[in-house]
């Protein structure tokens, strides 16, 4: 289970593969380096960190994962909450809490946790991915228009209007380059895709830079340029108080991480046929966030276009996504003093594009005519997203999700009253072979069924119900044929129904509990108190102990009786066959 990609697929390695994998990593490592560079300028950091990140991390997670063709990085996902991080905490908060991330990411891939990432509702990712989008958006207004504004305030709403302020500096130039690279990104695709339409817009804004425009702001304007080499490894400062005001942070760090990494790797099975190793992957990504930020890097995780592309040109081994940061590495050595010519408009152009794909215009319109409750946690985590943090987004997204959550269940499960012939009837359960309209229920015995799971979310709801039983009947039988699952909180909801029972002399009957409520009953230490004699396995066997509890003879079935899981079993011997 945790062995990696890279070594058990030893056996699939052969020439003609390694060959393949090595012009998918070429190609994949030309793709990067305008993403990489991109983001982390989008982060708030000098570019040559999305280089580290995606050297450094991205050889690891390749060479550990649990896909044998991901390709890691920089991505968008981190952008909004990087920026934030360095605007409050400066980058060595960053590096404090990356790498917090990089040990929760290892924990949850340890603990098995990779297959529950995918129960996150899907209107809380696209809220959130959709709000990065239009962070990243908002982000290269600035660039692509070249307003010369030297520090634009980190709000959503600030920086438009500082944008609307600035509108008389824009400098001509640099929009027209953002014109005609966002022309290249658009329409070199429908051309060729061998060459990554995003290189040919840096070089051509480079080009045009040198020989018609000079004067726009480029890398080298702002940062100085590109050392040539990656750094020697540092580890940050360790503060008690600082890790305390940023496990917030690193935890929605990982959060991201481990969602981008494995829905990266769905896709990647998809498109291959083959099936990822989820909680590998995240161990992987939890060593590359680990390693990333003592080389000067950022945040990484899986790259769903880098993966994509990597597949498209013949990638099948992890062999490509590590061949794609020795390509990184080299280019860097090679190129560096270069990318001081490199314009910021064609970066910003390029990260206009990533968000236009990020935002899923299509699916975002789609869900808004989903049900109210996902439209609402869809628009809130957006909302949230773009106007205040994304931690907040998220935690805020996933708490209101749970919360409809249980109250969807809740509206499933229900209590009702069975005793008179009519309500089995209304309710179409003529055929029902165990329904009670087909028995004699005597009189002094009232019996109520439950439907759905018994829960905290509906345990008062399953007393208000019960409070509505008039009389007090001698013999009280709740069925939960229908109940496949109990909590501590249904358990308690029982318990004060035996004891109301008993105040007012009535006996309480369990019928048809399922194996899970009555090992919890069980476990609980509370299975004695309801009586061995009153849990029974079928409505006949609790009409019959009712009769006897009215001093009644007993009757033989009347229906044919119809076992469904454990019904006909001795309910003791089910508790038995459970804990075993």
């Amino acid at each position: 289970m945790f062995l990696p990609q890279s070594i058990a697929c030893i056996k699939e390695y052969s020439w003609k593969t390694i060959g393949s994998d090595i012009i998918a990593g070429l190609v994949v490592g030309v793709v990067a380096l305008p993403l990489a560079m991109a983001f982390a300028i989008a982060s708030g950091v000098p570019p040559e960190r999305g280089l580290f990140t995606a050297i450094v991390a991205g050889f690891l997670i390749s060479a550990l994962g649990g896909s044998k063709v991901q390709v890691g990085g920089p991505t968008g996902a981190f952008v909004v909450i990087v920026y934030g991080i360095v605007a409050q905490h400066g980058y060595d908060g960053l590096v404090l809490a990356t790498l917090m991330a990089g040990v929760i990411l290892i924990i949850m891939g340890l603990s098995r946790l990779g297959a529950a990432v995918k129960f996150i509702p899907y209107p809380v990712v696209m809220g959130f991915t959709a709000g990065i989008a239009a962070v990243i958006f908002s982000a290269q207004v600035n660039d692509l228009l070249g307003l010369g504004i030297e520090k634009a305030p980190p709000g959503f709403i600030e920086k438009w209007q500082a944008y609307f302020q600035n509108l008389g500096s824009i400098h001509w130039a640099t929009a027209i380059m953002s014109v005609l690279c966002l022309a290249i990104l658009l329409i070199w695709p429908k051309f060729t895709r061998r060459v990554p339409a995003s290189l040919v817009a840096m070089l051509a804004a480079t080009v045009a830079n040198l020989v018609l425009a000079p004067g726009v702001a480029t890398i080298g304007s702002r940062f100085g340029g590109i050392p040539r080499m990656l750094p020697v490894p540092q580890l940050p400062a360790f503060d008690l108080a600082r890790i305390h005001e940023l496990i917030g942070p690193a935890t929605t760090i990982a959060i991201l991480a481990a969602i981008e990494s494995l829905l990266s790797a769905v896709v990647a099975d998809g498109m291959t046929g083959g099936r990822h190793k989820p909680n590998l992957e995240l161990i992987a990504q939890g060593v590359a966030n680990l390693a990333s930020p003592l080389f000067g890097g950022i945040p990484a995780t899986g790259a769903i276009a880098r993966t994509a592309t990597n597949i498209k040109t013949g990638a099948r081994t992890p062999i490509a996504g590590m061949v794609h940061a020795v390509t990184l590495l080299t280019i860097m050595i090679v190129l560096a003093p270069l990318a001081v010519y490199v314009p910021l408009c064609a970066l910003a152009s390029v990260l206009v594009v990533v968000a236009y794909h990020m935002a899923e215009l299509r699916t975002f319109a789609s869900l808004l005519r989903a049900p109210r409750s996902d439209a609402a946690v869809l628009l809130t985590t957006f909302a949230l997203t773009v106007i205040f943090d994304l931690t907040i987004a998220v935690e805020v997204g996933l708490v209101l999700a749970a919360f409809l959550f249980i109250k969807r269940m809740a509206d499933v499960t229900n209590v009702k009253m069975v005793t008179r012939e009519l309500t089995d009837s209304v309710d179409g359960n003529e055929a029902d072979p165990n329904s009670i309209s087909s028995r004699r229920v005597p009189a002094g015995v009232e019996v109520y069924e439950v439907n759905g799971p018994f829960f905290f979310g509906v345990a008062d709801k399953v007393k208000d119900v019960l409070r509505t039983v008039n009389g007090k009947p001698k013999a009280f039988i709740l069925r939960m044929r229908n109940v496949p699952a109990m909590d501590a909180t249904g358990i308690h909801a029982l318990l004060d129904l035996r004891r109301k029972c008993q105040r007012e002399g009535s006996t309480l009957i369990l019928s048809e509990i399922h194996a899970q409520p009555l090992f919890a009953l069980d476990r609980s230490g509370h299975y004695d108190e309801f009586g061995r004699e009153n849990v029974t396995a079928h409505i006949d066997d609790a009409l019959n102990r009712a009769r006897q509890i009215l001093g009644l003879p007993e009757v033989p079935t009347e229906k044919p009786r119809v076992p469904e899981v454990t019904r006909d079993r001795n309910p003791a011997e089910v508790i038995k066959s459970v804990a075993a």
